[in-house]
């Protein structure tokens, strides 16, 4: 029964996080896909294409990130993984000592561990990130460019062949506190 509960509650919570995140992309006007609100060619046959930029609920970033994963042998309890990211922001607002809005292009990996509890798992991740900035608007000295830490943890559900995720990740620099994230997902394993 305990069992039941536990799965209850994980599902409640993804489905909070989830609809929350739909609430906020509705909210912000655009969708975080490419709709269909732009003529961008007419071919001669005449099929239309149409679409629109690419925008997450930020409006700022963009990006993608992969991660791949194993079980050690011996270790069923045990997951081991890296993940490798890159993400690319434009006119992002910043504030210090004057406005300012600058365009941000970080590329990063860090190594993942995690614990196997039955069907809910816990993991974290650590790792690092080498990021460049340029100045729009505002004060062209600000940083330009440097390395800074990547640490993250989350939690994971398996729900027959479905995985959800619910994960924080956080930048260690404040020039990339826009890049600050918590996400949720449902993965199919193939």
């Amino acid at each position: 029964m305990t069992f039941r509960v536990e799965k209850g509650v994980a599902t409640t919570l993804v489905l909070m996080f989830a609809s929350a995140y739909a609430s906020l992309s509705m909210a912000a006007g655009a969708p975080s896909y490419a709709g269909l609100s732009t003529e961008l060619t007419q071919l001669d046959n005449g099929l239309l294409i149409q679409g629109d930029d690419l925008h997450s609920p930020d409006r700022y970033t963009s990006g993608f990130r992969l991660t791949a994963g194993f079980t050690p042998p011996g270790l069923p309890a045990l997951d081991l993984g890296a993940e490798f990211s890159y993400r690319e922001s434009d006119d992002v607002p910043l504030s210090g000592h004057q406005q300012m809005l600058v365009d941000t292009t970080s590329l990063g990996g860090s190594l993942i561990a995690g614990v196997r509890l039955g069907d809910v798992g816990l993991y974290a991740k650590s790792g690092l990130a080498g990021w460049e900035s340029e100045a729009v608007t505002g004060n062209a000295a600000a940083p330009d460019g440097g390395t800074t830490r990547v640490e993250g943890f989350g939690a994971r559900w398996k729900f027959s062949r479905l995985i959800s995720q619910l994960e924080y990740e956080r930048f260690d620099d404040p020039t990339l506190a826009h890049l600050n994230l918590v996400t949720a997902s449902v993965h199919i394993p193939f």
